[in-house]
């Protein structure tokens, strides 16, 4: 049986964390996950945690200046202390919760340089997660929803894997960002399959619900369980309406 992660930093965004994560629970999901959980006392995510006995998957690190319109901050040159700082402060968080990875985000960027100083904060931070048993992931976001990005394509994030070689540093394979610039998504899989750390969907190309759309989830989870995925795939979709309507998705996809 597939087994689904609500991400929620989409899913019931009206609720506190706590109360979103047990709303998660008595939705029928078998984890969560968030996006940047800050501001939330991570005693108190803790808690709902252990109240629901659901895991929690992963968080990213702080985006940075949101008025500048920054998305992250690892790859920005000249704001190597402030990426370390962001990255020190999600692997803290991911410890006081569990959390079992941190997505480094890398921001937007362009050329040699913030690749190269992308490579050195990941490298940073895989050494800091190494004696913790936790990934660090990376994750390539499609050039129309993130325009600027820097790494916004599996072949990128690939090249950065092999390079680095840390084994806990993986690919999270968003099958949305993959599906809206890459084309097909199983042929992607398939072949970043040893890569990938952390699965999520959402309908292409309107990120909704999965039951619609040019990707055929079915087909998609099905491929995944023949191919031996056996942790709960990330739900990072957007509710067009309230989560609760949205979930029809569940049974049939189950």
């Amino acid at each position: 049986m597939t087994r689904f992660s609500a991400n929620l930093g989409f899913l019931w965004t009206e609720l506190s964390l706590p109360d979103a994560i047990r709303a998660a629970q008595a939705a029928g999901f078998e984890a969560v996950e968030c996006h940047w959980p800050y501001d939330t006392p991570p005693e108190d995510v803790a808690a709902a945690l252990a109240d629901t006995g659901l895991p929690m998957l992963g968080l990213n690190t702080r985006r940075g200046d949101l008025r500048a319109g920054e998305t992250g901050l690892a790859a920005l040159v000249g704001r190597t202390d402030a990426a370390r700082a962001a990255i020190d402060e999600a692997l803290a968080y991911a410890a006081a919760i569990g959390a079992g990875a941190v997505h480094v985000m890398a921001g937007k960027a362009q050329g040699a340089a913030a690749r190269a100083v992308f490579a050195d904060n990941l490298r940073h931070a895989c050494a800091q997660a190494s004696d913790t048993g936790r990934m660090i992931l990376i994750e390539p976001l499609n050039a129309h929803d993130a325009p600027g990005y820097f790494l916004n394509n599996t072949a990128q994030a690939a090249d950065l894997i092999a390079e680095i070689g840390a084994p806990n540093l993986r690919l999270m394979f968003d099958c949305y960002h993959v599906g809206r610039t890459e084309g097909d998504v199983i042929a992607q899989l398939r072949t970043l399959w040893p890569l990938i750390g952390h699965i999520q969907f959402a309908a292409v190309p309107d990120r909704g619900p999965p039951d619609h759309g040019q990707v055929d989830y079915a087909v998609v989870f099905a491929e995944l369980a023949r191919l031996g995925w056996n942790r709960p795939l990330g739900a990072e979709y957007r509710p067009m309406g309230t989560t609760e309507a949205s979930l029809g998705w569940m049974g049939h996809l189950r």
